[in-house]
């Protein structure tokens, strides 16, 4: 590991903003809440589970309980300990290079994988259990937490990007969105929204590089290749860029108040039917069931727009790998578990139902399981894996190493700021000046 790399994770300068469920900051090394599961079985094997996102937890235990009734005679006591985000990579870090105190299984944030898998990986692969159920899965989520051909990290969800728009305000502006297919239809659709109606169509987000990488990515592009070049200024970059710059210069869009999509400001905002569109994964439901219960009903999603016929209509964005450290004392069992709580059909299943996330498992997305009543359905509609089964094909993996929280730290606080919210700089010198500063970090 390198000198810059061990820093950025020993000071936990940088909660990823592309984290699919949130995690604490608290920097607290005691655990905030140790859920238990099969304690009452007799002969239960122990296991220990470090999660950094308190959402996690009622799915790993529901996991362990239907294992325990499947499998009483080789049963599990599964202890589930949550801890502050950065806390937990920051422990587990060490307790790996250490040889000491890791846990047998961990869910560790895509962001800062890249960093368990320098030098050789202190972590078991599962191929054995990966590669007869891979062409049932969407491939690129198991692709970011492999190396050298060995799969690590099991998947939480796809992350698909894709569009939520407010029927209500759209049905207003007389646009349909199913005619929505490029980000030129996008704009055009924008205009009657501002014309007809008091909202905006979309918002622009300065301090979250995510909805922005996005749309890098699904014109097949990356900010940085497989071999771990930056590309942070390719013409693919400076038109992801440029779209929501010109949708602010037409008065189309705005500056997202809180400039992030996680930011109270913006919830609220949303919330008020202040804005028709914004274009986020798949967990971002979430997000709205949780702070903007009054759009509920009138939310729908559709498919990303595209800038060519070419481009993709999605990209997974965020993500968890689980994992099983070198450090189990029962190994095999562990990885079983770990197989079934994240490959089986049901529990990709479950996924959906406990977690309200797009399992990575496709062949699922039109089981009926997914079709009944939730708190998701009910909010926007029965067609949500309508619009995955269409799309997802079309979902590339990304690349991530120890040199992304160094592009997420330098997009969010000085790129996407000087372009969209001062606009000093267009989006070409912006991201020039990023691919130089990023370049210089790494060979600190």
């Amino acid at each position: 590991m390198n000198k810059k790399s061990l820093l950025v994770l020993l000071i936990g300068m940088l909660a990823m903003v592309l984290v699919a469920c949130g995690g604490g900051d608290d920097s607290s090394s005691e655990a905030s809440d140790v859920s238990t599961t099969g304690s009452d079985m007799e002969g239960a094997t122990p296991l220990k589970m470090w999660v950094f996102a308190a959402q996690h937890v009622d799915f790993y235990i529901d996991a362990a309980e239907r294992w325990n009734e499947e499998n009483p005679d080789n049963a599990i006591e599964l202890s589930v300990e949550t801890y502050p985000l950065d806390q937990m990579h920051n422990n587990l870090l060490l307790a790996l290079q250490s040889g000491n105190g890791a846990p047998d299984l961990a869910d560790i944030e895509i962001g800062r994988f890249p960093n368990f898998l320098e030098g050789e990986p202190q972590l078991l692969p599962m191929n054995d259990y990966v590669e007869p159920e891979l062409e049932n899965f969407v491939q690129g989520r198991f692709e970011i937490y492999a190396k050298d051909g060995q799969y690590y990290g099991m998947p939480t969800h796809v992350g698909a990007s894709v569009m939520y728009y407010n029927t209500e305000i759209m049905e207003q502006a007389g646009v349909d969105i199913d005619s929505i297919k490029t980000w030129d239809d996008f704009k055009a659709a924008g205009q009657k929204v501002v014309d007809n109606t008091d909202a905006f169509m979309i918002n622009s987000f300065p301090g979250d590089f995510l909805p922005f990488w996005s749309r890098v990515s699904q014109q097949h592009s990356d900010l940085m290749t497989e071999s771990g070049e930056l590309t942070i200024n390719t013409p693919e970059s400076v038109q992801a860029l440029n779209v929501m710059k010109d949708l602010q210069e037409a008065e189309i869009a705005e500056v997202a108040p809180g400039g992030a999509p996680h930011a109270e400001e913006f919830y609220s905002y949303m919330n008020d039917g202040n804005a028709a569109a914004v274009s986020m994964p798949i967990w971002y439901m979430g997000r709205f069931t949780d702070s903007m219960p009054d759009l509920e009903g009138k939310m729908t999603i559709r498919p990303m727009p595209v800038f060519d016929e070419d481009d993709n209509r999605s990209a997974g964005m965020g993500g968890t790998g689980t994992v099983v450290t070198n450090q189990s004392e029962n190994p095999e069992l562990a990885k079983e578990f770990l197989a079934y709580a994240k490959l089986t059909k049901e529990s990709n299943i479950k996924l959906w139902t406990i977690l309200g996330f797009d399992p990575p498992r496709h062949d699922v997305w039109d089981d009926p399981a997914l079709r009944e009543e939730n708190k998701y359905t009910k909010y926007f509609g029965n067609n949500i894996f309508d619009v995955l089964l269409g799309i997802k094909d079309e979902i590339e993996p990304l690349q991530i190493s120890p040199a992304t929280p160094d592009i997420a730290n330098e997009l969010n606080t000085t790129t996407l700021n000087t372009v969209l919210r001062d606009g000093e700089k267009t989006a070409e010198e912006a991201l020039a000046e990023a691919q130089e500063a990023v370049q210089s970090q790494q060979s600190e």
